[in-house]
């Protein structure tokens, strides 16, 4: 039985090391056969980007003994090798444009020596050109160019005040490769974010992205069909449902995807458990959330135009748009108006919903705050919901308010606003798995939010202590349980007022309904 290739990112190291793999070559003979020279590929971190580009790298040099049975082996013109260019930065983190340029330097080092060329100027860009002139000289082919992760010195930078110094660098480095256009076979860029030409490509116009277009969905990420294939012999007493709920639901416009590193580590561990989340969720994205004031109940539903998705500048970051690209969004479904083109966004999956919102509500405690406590919370608040006791809801929220730090309120108005207490709710029922609907909508009206279990419904409505309206009086008045009467299960209608000053609830109501008597 092959091994699961956890955290093999080379197609040697697999192949010769009897690992499995997902035969993404096609996709290779789709891009040469296109006639592009300039391609760009925006994934999410840890989802076989890496492993693409290595794959592009030995079939530009020749290496067909590492194509055996795949679909290149016998679609590839193997006698003739090209000079190839690796760049990544995908181990490390780069402060500033110092440590990038000495960063470029050893790269363009490292190419020269494996290449068998010298170099004789300093000048990074110089240096760059220098590297491609003579590397298509003397192998007679021009040189192919292979950018992974060329976003994450920015990214790594993105809240700092040296980020623009970053830009310059990065932008004076790629302008080469449109000078050097003579001499280049094919260049491929992989990154998490594509920021607009005016911040990176402002030389390089003629660069084809591909992150959404449809022939390209899949390049990167595991369909159900090689999931069930490839991993054949994995998936002994698994339940497969269960795993696409947790780990698949990533579209880009094509198939829906598995997560490649979730894929891995489950089969490896097989414990349903944010394998990917765990890996690094970028701080200044939570900042951005919270700075932004965003509304967490509108991950479960957000339209975008295509063009939006494409990119973003770092002048003025789209949280929407961000979220999407580094995987915490995905597309649900496309649609147009009129000559544009829209998507409706969701959350990916089960380890995304919960991954996420658990750091959201971790990122509110006191750094001082024990992981006792938490837990503690995180239980009252499950059984709560799953054992149909609304009234313990009282007190594990109050609690939780309690414990946010006041430095959360410094220089903010958050507390003024039900947007923010409706997130917490929202972001606690979510970072335990429960089905939850908000801003639910009925024939007579749009309650704030409702959690369903397998025997019950939780209508919630959200007011601030400055609004004179009661909230379950409103659930009551503008008769939201009827949406649910049908379903015969318990309805419990739930009003919470929330006091600015005290930065807590003030008013905590709840009545059941008995569904036979509505």
């Amino acid at each position: 039985m092959k091994h699961l290739p956890i955290a093999k990112t080379e197609i040697r190291e697999i192949v010769e090391g009897n690992f499995l793999y997902v035969d993404k070559t096609k996709f290779i003979k789709d891009l040469v056969d296109d006639k592009h020279t300039y391609y760009f590929l925006s994934r999410p971190r840890r989802f076989g980007k890496s492993l693409f580009v290595d794959t592009l790298r030995a079939a530009f040099a020749g290496e067909k003994e590492l194509f055996k049975g795949l679909y290149l082996e016998n679609n590839w013109d193997w006698s003739v090798k090209y000079p190839v260019i690796t760049i990544s930065f995908g181990g490390g983190t780069v402060l500033n444009s110092e440590e990038l340029n000495e960063h470029f330097s050893y790269i363009l080092q490292k190419n020269a020596e494996k290449n068998g060329v010298k170099l004789t100027l300093n000048f990074i860009p110089s240096r760059f050109d220098e590297l491609i002139n003579k590397c298509a000289e003397k192998f007679k082919q021009p040189a192919v160019i292979l950018i992974d992760e060329y976003d994450k010195p920015l990214l790594d930078n993105l809240t700092e005040p040296n980020v623009d110094e970053i830009r310059k660098t990065l932008s004076g480095f790629y302008s080469v490769l449109k000078e050097a256009s003579d001499n280049l076979k094919f260049v491929f860029l992989t990154g998490v974010s594509k920021f607009s030409k005016t911040s990176i490509f402002s030389k390089l116009n003629n660069l084809t992205d591909i992150s959404l277009t449809e022939k390209y969905a899949d390049i990167c990420g595991i369909t159900q069909e090689d999931f069930e294939t490839v991993f054949a012999d994995y998936l002994k007493d698994v339940d497969l449902q269960k795993v696409k709920q947790w780990y698949d639901g990533y579209n880009f416009r094509g198939s829906n995807l598995y997560n490649p590193y979730d894929v891995l580590m489950f089969l490896w561990e097989k414990r349903y458990k944010p394998y990917w989340f765990q890996t690094g969720t970028p701080t200044f994205l939570l900042e951005l959330i919270k700075k932004r004031h965003f509304f967490i109940p509108d991950l479960e539903n957000l339209s975008i135009a295509e063009n939006q998705l494409e990119e973003f500048s770092i002048e003025n970051i789209d949280l929407n748009v961000l979220l999407f690209q580094a995987g915490y969004l995905t597309i649900k479904e496309e649609y147009g108006i009129g000559e544009y083109n829209y998507f409706n966004l969701k959350i990916p999956n089960v380890e995304v919903k919960i991954g996420l919102n658990d750091f959201l509500i971790n990122m509110f405690y006191g750094s001082g705050s024990q992981t006792n406590v938490r837990t503690a919370l995180y239980k009252q608040v499950y059984f709560s919901i799953s054992q149909n006791k609304p009234q313990d809801l009282e007190a594990a929220f109050k609690s939780f308010f309690a414990s946010i730090p006041y430095q959360w309120y410094v220089k903010n108005d958050i507390a003024h606003f039900e947007g923010f207490y409706t997130s917490l709710f929202y972001a606690f029922f979510a970072a335990q798995g429960f089905t939850i609907m908000p801003e639910d909508f009925t024939n007579r009206g749009r309650m704030d939010m409702s959690v369903i279990t397998n025997n019950a419904v939780f209508i919630f409505e959200f007011k601030m202590k400055t609004n004179p309206k009661n909230a379950l009086q409103q659930i009551k008045d503008m008769k939201y349980f009827e949406k649910y009467v049908a379903e015969n299960k318990t309805i419990f209608l739930i009003g919470i007022e929330f006091d600015e000053d005290a930065k807590n609830i003030s008013m905590f109501e709840y009545e059941k309904i008995e569904t036979e008597k509505c």
